[in-house]
């Protein structure tokens, strides 16, 4: 199918839909909403230790002296490689396997040399840990996904790095977060979400584990045999019972492989779906085609509010020099659009003005649809890297599922304001998003506007041709094709929004009408 026409679909496609935004969907009995990693790493601990078959893991980071619990039973923290190990020492049968990313040298460089610490650790020892190196030249392999017995998994931005843990607190300094060995001054503060599900939704990550681990190691993993128990943690409160999920995939097109970009036409579905509100964090926002679809929302007269969350400034220099600087395009580009005044974009700061790294990769739209995991809102998230989101339906979920989706979301914007989640309801309730933020925001000055920022020469070069995000295969090593290729899918994109405003009769009803 032509991009055209693929893009031209999405405006009037369901957010779960297999075969376009989706690669499929299925149900989840129980969905939780884990906010930050102590709350996810608590459950996570808590599920391994119910674990009967297997625990996999894929993950574009594994560092073995990620605390586990910063506080453990001997005022210790437990590390994630010695507890994986002894979990493995203690049940024979018990299968765990650590799939990944063969990050170049550059890269490992500045995370603690991550790829050769974790095969090192691990050797001699029967927790199986491989590196995968099946991606093209550049690529990444980004999904952050966790499988135990088939039966529970967990999706989202976290990677498991000793740099990443934090709590909705986010104190600062806080000694818990001293690196191991000896550090003196604290990791940054940082913000992660995950989601946990079991059902059939996790299910289906466990194939996709599968997938992955036969495409890396030529070795076949056998189907996984119905499991009558689920290792939920007793602790954890679903948000949502009964919802429908959909798995959504990114990979680059490399020997054998198919280009897959159903994460890239999730983003754009749900952007086109929003009748109300579009609440976004994300670590990058630099891909000029979501910008392009969220200005067309913006000059609508009577289109969404828009909030985005991100870091005041990039932690690496390398971040700060590429993306920070395509990020001040994308928001001009809203901000030219920002006629009706629906926009804020911002970056939290801690309770004493310390920058929080959002590392999250989220968005809510309206109350009903949650779609989150390791997909930044740039071009290599939406199809260059390898990438894995949940696009959770919460209107189809049992109960009232719309009413905790609005609760989510006001949790995440209290946690950042320092203030309880009712002030946050009422605020927007009277107000609106927009409205009601910015007035909490003025009292509590933890919410800093994001704004453009005029680029020199270099900058601005460097902004043209997005270098270091590449678009595809195709431009990876040749960025000064990158903007005649971004022309070009921006005037698809132009068409697809055109298309999809149309009325409903101008599209055919039979998606095989446009193959």
């Amino acid at each position: 199918m032509a991009d055209k026409e693929r893009f031209g679909r999405l405006g009037k496609t369901a957010m779960l839909e297999a075969g376009t935004t989706a690669w499929r969907v299925e149900r989840a009995d129980r969905v939780a909403l884990l906010v930050d990693m102590d709350p996810y790493l608590t459950a996570a601990e808590a599920a391994m230790r119910q674990a009967r078959r297997s625990i996999w893991f894929l993950n574009w980071a594994f560092d073995p002296d990620t605390p586990l619990t910063p506080e453990g039973p001997n005022g210790e923290a437990e590390r994630m490689g010695a507890f994986l190990k002894r979990l493995a020492a203690e049940q024979p049968d018990l299968d765990i396997r650590i799939l990944c990313w063969d990050a170049p040298l550059p890269v490992a460089g500045v995370q603690r040399f991550f790829p050769w610490r974790s095969r090192r650790f691990f050797k001699d020892s029967r927790v199986d840990f491989r590196l995968d190196k099946t991606a093209p030249i550049g690529a990444a392999h980004h999904q952050k996904v966790v499988v135990i017995d088939d039966a529970l998994a967990f999706c989202g931005s976290c990677d498991i790095g000793p740099d990443r843990w934090d709590t909705p607190d986010h104190k600062f300094p806080d000694p818990r977060r001293l690196p191991p060995g000896g550090g003196k001054r604290c990791y940054d503060c940082r913000h992660e979400i995950m989601t946990m599900v079991d059902g059939e939704a996790a299910r289906g990550l466990g194939q996709l584990f599968r997938d992955r681990w036969e495409r890396a190691t030529e070795q076949t993993l056998p189907s996984p045999p119905d499991e009558a128990t689920t290792p939920w943690p007793d602790h954890v409160k679903p948000d949502l019972i009964g919802a429908p999920v959909a798995i959504a995939r990114t990979q680059a097109p490399w020997r054998d492989q198919p280009e897959i970009r159903e994460g890239e036409a999730a983003t754009l579905a749900g952007i086109a779906a929003a009748k109300r509100t579009l609440y976004l964090e994300n670590q990058y926002f630099a891909s000029p085609i979501v910008a392009e679809a969220l200005a067309q929302r913006l000059e609508e007269a009577d289109g969404p509010e828009i909030m985005l969350v991100s870091t005041q400034h990039s932690p690496s220099w390398f971040d700060q020099m590429t993306m920070d600087k395509t990020r001040s395009n994308f928001l001009k580009r809203l901000e030219e659009s920002d006629r009706h005044g629906r926009l804020f974009a911002c970056a939290p700061v801690t309770e004493g003005g310390e920058t929080i790294i959002v590392h999250a990769k989220l968005m809510i739209v309206d109350d009903r649809y949650v779609r989150l995991g390791s997909s930044n809102m740039n071009n290599r998230s939406e199809g260059f890297d390898t990438e894995c989101d949940l696009i959770i339906d919460a209107g189809e979920a049992e109960g009232d599922g719309e009413a905790c989706v609005a609760v989510f979301r006001q949790r995440l914007i209290a946690h950042w304001l320092g203030v309880e989640e009712t002030v946050v309801a009422k605020a927007v309730d009277a107000q609106g998003l927009i409205g009601g933020v910015r007035g909490l925001e003025a009292t509590t000055r933890r919410l800093r506007p994001l704004k453009s920022q005029a680029l020199g020469a270099l900058a601005g070069f460097i902004a043209k041709h997005h270098l270091g995000d590449p678009i595809a295969g195709g431009d990876s090593l040749r960025p000064w094709r990158r903007p005649t290729l971004m022309r070009r899918k921006l005037a698809e994109q132009v068409a697809a929004l055109e298309a999809a405003r149309a009325p409903a009769p101008d599209m055919p009803e039979d998606a095989d009408a446009l193959e």
